[in-house]
């Protein structure tokens, strides 16, 4: 690419996916619409050669600063390193081939040594310019670099009808005034927008009457039929002001009616659509089925029934199943219904709006093989201040230990039905997946009224606060107080889940069976967990001691027992993925020739006892409950998804998701931010290599990795006028003792607002695109352009994290008092000698 096209490069990536689409020239003169028209000839000469189809094999092999592998499309063998393979697929998916622009792409990439020498020797030669010039740089404007877009989940607004852009000039008379001149911005049979100069004045509900006036000259309308409509919307600039308009049929209009359909009907496609509704409703589908299934809290959902506030059921993911099974006695029934009594529901309802919220300190003990339940809320242990000391030194010793944080907001069943952006017209595929949920599944939600989301927010470090009191051996009988009673078992809590698509090839069973492993000279012992003929998935007895990619051998003696005809001992097995705790491992079978393999006994098990093996996932006794669930927690969202995407090597701040109740962190979010985003400053501010934080566990973790968890302390002084002055931060971890991280508390507290947050980061996988097919479908019918770049955007999307506010349960940890918890929310400080122990 030739320099003088190379400073066009962003419109030219815009510009790619239409390269051969009827619009092409249309959109070319839209996007390029500042440039003479010899650059944009140019530009389209360009994007013509990038688009000739292309047959030469890439081989990066000693030419970037990665491990290449081979990699095959359409009978082509490429050698590619990691960031290549990314960057190949995001220009075939632009270009919707392998070309010429796909090689360049591919060969130029920022891990490319050639492209680094280059961006060195300019490296260089400014920095020789800047010292002749004794000239300095402006600083970054640190305030600027992490800003993040915000939206809102479930708020995507469904039209009845489908909407133009169009502009013609209309005449407005208003309550107040009269023959205003206007031109529309979009229209449909019954509603439409407006825009006039901001100095006449209209407010909401305000009813007024409109001539078409543009229309008159070309069509036959009848010049004294006003058309009367309602004002539901104004949006004032600093010049104009757009009005939206609501059709109102108090008086007949069938005429016109009847020609306004047949107009935007005739010309939807001269004109084009307005989908901007569209556009944003595949965008926050888009990263909610990124965050949907990484979240690690427990939403539960509540019933009132008779009085009583009743658990009924818990929507699962990948990633909270074992929080929530931590929950299954000796027996395998789950006890998580103990952390929700009525009266914990009843107290927490008895807060203000946003601050119904507590923390639960818990752990069992097992006695006899019988597992035995305590939990105890902040409240009921501050009621109980003799037994407060003694119960948190002695639990917090167990290995069963577990601090969460518990929310409850208040929820509508009708939530559960969330149709696309899309008017019933548009199609039968589009009526049938708006047609609301059916009686049965509304008759199993009708009673819930509240959402309870249960977080585990336990830590070393925190474990190792609490640990710092003594335990008292005298006050250990008082603990039953709190004890759950096993002759009164919990209501039993429904697991539901919404499944995004599945990618795996095949399915996996639930199936536990003693295994014994070899690798080398070392042995170790474990039960699966699932099977299928092709992988397996082991929890070890001991933790996993060797690498990924390891080859081990598995022998299975209670399953050999059963067969004589295959041989189930010393199978060949690569280790595929391990656990953050090293315990678990999945395994992939061997496929090389002469390779023993358990692949057809496996086949076999699964065949003839498909009715008693349960595959591993829930299944639903109710259709769509699962989505149902999902759908109601999307609309209730009580804590912050943060969205990562990926451009090059490097991850940046995408999106930010904020609850519609109160939040205590939108402050400190909001500081520094532009409109409509929100500043993730405080994410990235922290000294030394804790600064990418982020950035260094997104490059680790795994699609299927569990979330990775940290603790972040943040000073915020709104007072000062520059970020990197009003915000300072530090990682628990980075404390060099319990002390010094009081101090910091202490000094944030008397110079503004403290603030700790549980950040939990995970990888997320490729966008679900199938859920999103009816309305991308739709964009890409009447904007292609604008379709290629949405599905570009999601799959950018490398990174989801999740925001937890833990400010009270830290200062309490670190012996503030209540008192210092009400001073800090109110933004006044106590001296930092009034910090006393935790009591």
């Amino acid at each position: 690419m030739s320099q003088d096209i190379e400073q066009y490069s962003d419109i030219i990536e815009q510009l790619k996916p239409v390269v051969g689409e009827p619009e092409f020239n249309q959109v070319l003169s839209q996007v390029a619409s500042a440039l003479p028209k010899p650059k944009r000839f140019l530009l389209k000469m360009e994007l013509m050669r990038l688009a000739k189809p292309c047959k030469h094999a890439i081989d990066l092999r000693g030419h970037v600063d990665g491990e290449c592998s081979p990699y095959e499309y359409e009978g082509i063998t490429h050698h590619l390193d990691e960031v290549a393979v990314e960057v190949f697929e995001r220009q075939i998916r632009s270009f919707g081939a392998y070309t010429l622009g796909v090689k360049e792409t591919v060969t130029n990439t920022e891990n490319n040594f050639r492209v680094m020498h280059q961006k060195q020797q300019q490296e260089d030669l400014k920095k020789k310019d800047a010292e002749a010039s004794e000239t300095e740089e402006p600083p970054v404007d640190l305030s600027e670099v992490f800003q993040a877009n915000q939206v809102y989940f479930a708020d995507y607004a469904q039209r009845s009808e489908e909407r133009m852009n169009f502009s013609v000039a209309v005449e407005v008379f208003s309550e107040m005034e009269d023959a205003l001149k206007a031109m529309t911005v979009d229209l449909s049979v019954r509603g439409l927008k407006i825009k006039l100069h901001k100095k006449h004045l209209f407010k909401t509900d305000e009813r007024i009457m409109l001539f078409f006036r543009g229309l008159e000259k070309e069509y036959s309308l009848d010049k004294s039929e006003a058309i009367p409509y309602l004002i539901t919307h104004i949006d004032r600039s600093r010049d104009e002001q757009r009005i939206s308009l609501k059709r109102l049929f108090d008086k007949p209009t069938k005429t016109f009616d009847a020609f306004l359909e047949r107009f935007i009907q005739g010309n939807k496609r001269r004109y084009k659509l307005n989908i901007d509704n569209t556009v944003d409703a595949i965008l926050t589908k888009g990263y909610e089925q990124y965050y949907i299934p990484h979240f690690t809290s427990i939403p539960v959902y509540i019933s009132q029934q008779n009085g009583q506030y009743v658990p009924r059921y818990a929507l699962t993911n990948d990633t909270n199943q074992e929080s929530i099974y931590f929950w299954a006695d000796e027996q395998h029934h789950l006890r998580l219904g103990y952390l929700f009594p009525h009266q914990r529901i009843e107290a927490l309802l008895k807060k203000p709006e946003g601050e119904q919220e507590t923390y639960i300190y818990s752990f069992n003990h097992i006695k006899d093989g019988k597992s035995y339940y305590y939990s105890a809320t902040l409240e009921e242990l501050e009621a109980n201040p003799k037994i407060k000391r003694a119960y948190l030194a002695y639990a917090s010793r167990k290995a069963s230990w577990r601090v969460y944080k518990l929310q409850l907001t208040d929820m509508n069943p009708e939530q559960c039905h969330q149709p696309l952006s899309l008017p019933d017209s548009v199609n039968d595929i589009v009526r049938r997946q708006n047609q609301p949920p059916a009686p049965r599944l509304m008759s199993r939600l009708k009673d819930l009224s509240h959402i309870a989301l249960l977080t585990d927010i336990t830590s070393d470090i925190g474990v190792k606060a609490y640990q710092k009191l003594k335990v008292e051996r005298n006050m250990l009988v008082q603990l039953q107080t709190f004890a759950h009673p096993r002759n009164k078992p919990p209501e039993n809590i429904g697991l539901y889940r919404f499944k995004y698509q599945n990618f795996r090839r095949e399915t996996r069973f639930q199936l536990r069976t003693e295994v014994h492993i070899t690798m080398g000279d070392l042995e170790f012992q474990g039960v699966t967990e699932d099977i299928s003929p092709n992988g397996l998935r082991i929890e070890l007895n001991n933790l996993y001691p060797a690498s990924r990619h390891a080859r081990l051998a598995i022998t299975f003696p209670k399953l050999q027992a059963m067969t004589q005809k295959h041989v189930l001992k010393d199978i060949p097995y690569d280790v595929a993925d391990i656990s953050a705790e090293r315990n678990v491992i999945n395994l992939t079978a061997v496929t090389e020739e002469d390779a023993p393999s358990a692949k057809a006994f496996f086949e076999e098990l699964i065949k003839n006892n498909r009715n008693k093996l349960k595959t591993d996932q829930i299944e639903e006794d109710i259709p769509g409950i699962g989505e149902a669930m999902r759908n109601i927690y999307a609309a209730n969202l009580l804590n912050i998804p943060i969205f990562i995407k990926k451009e090059g090597v490097n991850f940046k701040p995408d999106a930010i998701t904020t609850p519609k109740v109160e939040n205590a962190l939108i402050p400190l979010l909001n500081f520094k931010s532009h409109k409509g985003n929100m500043n993730l400053y405080p994410l990235y501010s922290a000294p030394g290599l804790q600064q990418d934080f982020i950035r260094n566990i997104l490059r680790k973790l795994k699609t299927n990795s569990k979330p990775v968890m940290d603790e972040l302390f943040i000073a915020f002084d709104p007072s000062q006028t520059e970020i990197q002055s009003a915000i300072q931060t530090q990682f628990a971890d980075q404390f060099q003792s319990f002390n010094e991280c009081r101090k910091f508390i202490a000094k944030a507290l008397g110079a503004g607002r403290f603030y700790a947050i549980k950040i939990f980061i995970a990888r997320t996988g490729r966008p679900d695109t199938e859920l999103l097919r009816a309305e991308m479908n739709y964009v890409g019918a009447y904007a292609s352009h604008r379709a290629k770049s949405l599905e570009e955007h999601l799959w950018s999307i490398a990174g989801v994290g999740d925001i937890v506010d833990v400010t009270d349960e830290v200062m309490l940890r670190h012996g503030f008092l209540k008192e210092h918890i009400i001073m800090n929310k109110m933004k006044a400080a106590p001296k930092e000698d009034e910090a006393l122990p935790i009591s």
